[in-house]
């Protein structure tokens, strides 16, 4: 069993764990909530460089929180912050006008929990790569010894992202692990087949 928490888009290797990972994959929303983790963030790339994106959350600092009853704050406007920020740096990218509004329309929508919008995106990507939504478990999994845990954001990463062309390429340097949005934006339908190349470990 591949264990992989509840993410905002996710990584590359999130997805790529995912992809090549198949009917082994459960995504754990009965865990605690971990700050600075791709639970509420994720990355993408702008004229300026690499831009971390994060879901506003009420309470967040509170220790050993429960996934499932992380609630959205938007007393800040993240979503708007977010919206315009990805329209900005993607609108010019080759697959913007294909995909752009299966996920732009979620910033508009009002999200109470945080699981429930990480869930949205996770069934429009998995819509956009033509591939099953994965089993998701409501309580806390304990791994044994046999199972591929990556639930801990302080493990050792042995990720290896095939390169793909960005879009400010001309001017940065490549970026191997943005956000899905990223590699969906710029390679379309070819996607899928770089997560299933991408070397994940040793």
């Amino acid at each position: 069993m591949i264990i992989l928490p509840s993410a905002y888009f996710g990584s590359v290797e999130y997805w790529a764990e995912l992809v090549q990972g198949g009917d082994e994959v459960v995504i754990d929303i009965g865990e605690n909530y971990v700050k600075r983790s791709e639970r509420n963030r994720t990355e993408i790339m702008t004229s300026g460089g690499i831009m971390q994106l994060s879901v506003q959350l009420a309470h967040a600092n509170r220790p050993r929180q429960p996934m499932r009853t992380m609630r959205v704050d938007y007393s800040k406007r993240w979503q708007h912050q977010h919206l315009v920020a990805i329209e900005s740096a993607y609108r010019s990218s080759p697959y913007y006008d294909y995909y752009g509004e299966r996920f732009t329309h979620l910033f508009a929508e009002h999200w109470h929990k945080l699981v429930d919008l990480n869930m949205a995106t996770l069934k429009e990507i998995c819509a956009v790569l033509r591939i099953a939504v994965p089993r998701i478990s409501e309580e806390y999994i304990v791994a044994s010894a046999e199972d591929i845990d990556l639930r801990d954001k302080g493990r050792t990463s042995h990720f290896e992202a095939e390169p793909y062309v960005q879009v400010f390429s001309d001017r940065l340097p490549f970026a191997p692990n943005l956000s899905i949005f990223d590699l969906i934006m710029c390679e379309g339908p070819e996607a899928i087949n770089i997560l299933r190349r991408a070397k994940l470990r040793v």
